[in-house]
């Protein structure tokens, strides 16, 4: 099964690899001539963390291109599910019991990122999101207990 991605979030990995590609290699191919001009390669550590910093730059393109190649483009603003939480879905949480808000989008485990907002479709909260609706009610199993939360809205944008 290809992994689900958005279309945003396909687009930033796309940005990361051409800017790891036209940037960040040159660089690094810079380094490691200008570092083997000063001799003597054995002791030469300004030589050895530069082609270690190669060996990390060129197995993450590897990982972007593999995982781009294998996954699966969905413009969530074009879904049609009302306000069914699904795939894509820009979810706003309210808690039961504090009535503090929070707002997540379900994406991919290629493009999650909580500091964004962006939680991963096989993540807990996500699986206990999906297939709910507009003022249904989920219990979350948190480090200090289960939590009650509210989904306030359902939106699908991009």
């Amino acid at each position: 099964m290809r992994a689900p991605i958005t279309l945003k979030g396909a687009q930033r990995l796309r940005e990361e690899l051409d800017y790891l590609k036209s940037v960040k290699r040159p660089e690094i191919i810079t380094a490691i001539a200008e570092a083997r001009e000063h001799g003597d390669l054995k002791e030469n550590a300004e030589y050895h963390a530069a082609r270690e910093q190669q060996g990390f730059i060129e197995g993450r393109i590897q990982q972007l291109e593999g995982e781009l190649s294998n996954a699966e483009v969905i413009d969530v603003s074009k879904l049609n599910v009302g306000n069914k939480v699904v795939f894509g879905a820009t979810v706003v949480l309210a808690d039961v019991d504090t009535d503090e808000e929070r707002k997540y989008q379900i994406v991919g485990d290629l493009e999650a990122d909580i500091k964004l907002g962006l939680i991963a479709i096989s993540s807990p909260v996500a699986r206990a999101m999906i297939g709910k609706l507009e003022g249904d009610s989920i219990v979350i199993d948190a480090p200090a207990g289960q939590r009650e939360y509210e989904i306030v809205s359902v939106a699908y944008l991009d």
